[in-house]
């Protein structure tokens, strides 16, 4: 979670996203750095447009309370139930597509 965070900071800070930036940050901040992860991330967000990773980010927050459970309602038929429950792992899974092409 660290290179992410380590990505997002460089990015936001208009750098380059490479092996050695990233090993920079995460020096800085006195974390473990793992050349494995950092070669993974780096390849993975090579083909990752980041700010459009993040414009969906808010989609995917919106989408999480929405499989939430809500409140206690009536006993609905099991038609319905069955209905709901598919659309929230329609929803569930857009989400998770949409944090995939966060790692490519």
């Amino acid at each position: 979670m660290e290179n992410i965070y380590a990505a997002m900071l460089l990015h936001k800070a208009g750098k380059e996203i490479n092996e050695e930036t990233v090993t920079s940050v995460l020096n800085a901040a006195g974390v473990t750095v793992d050349a494995v992860q950092v070669k993974a991330l780096v390849a993975s967000l090579s083909e990752v447009n980041i700010d459009e990773a993040i414009k969906a980010a808010p989609t995917m927050m919106a989408a999480a309370p929405a499989a939430a459970p809500a409140e206690e309602k009536p006993a609905a038929p099991a038609e319905d139930k069955k209905k709901k429950v598919e659309d929230d792992k329609a929803k569930e899974e857009a989400a998770l597509e949409g944090l995939g092409a966060l790692f490519g």
